[in-house]
């Protein structure tokens, strides 16, 4: 994010090196700026593009963070108890719960809105 800030520096930058150097013509100012805003607003999809993708893959790692996490627990309550049958049997049924029950639908919920873009 720290590129983008840089980028959109520049070009605020290029723009006040272009209008002093536009002749007096109000058409040619005109025209240098609507085309600076289109390159401007262009950049911005593409931040906000860029920007989604990674709450993407941000929200697929906690999700998948949060499963681990009641994974692990869930092993370290049955590790004393001798199942090995029961366990490899129970072992999809209780991922699929885990990943039902891990609270990532809650958490996500509650983090992502300090993630967004406003």
């Amino acid at each position: 994010m720290e590129l983008w800030r840089n980028e959109m520096n520049e070009e605020i930058y290029r723009i006040n090196q272009v209008i002093p150097t536009t002749n007096a013509d109000e058409n040619e100012n005109t025209e240098a700026i609507q085309q600076w805003m289109e390159s401007v607003i262009r950049q911005i999809g593409h931040y906000k593009t860029q920007h989604k993708e990674l709450l993407k893959d941000a929200t697929t790692l906690l999700e998948l963070a949060l499963w681990k996490a009641k994974m692990d627990e869930k092993e370290e309550d049955s590790l004393g108890e001798v199942k090995a049958k029961k366990i490899k049997l129970d072992m999809q049924s209780e991922r699929s719960e885990r990943r039902i029950t891990s609270g990532a639908n809650i958490v996500i919920k509650n983090v992502l809105p300090y993630l967004e873009l406003k």
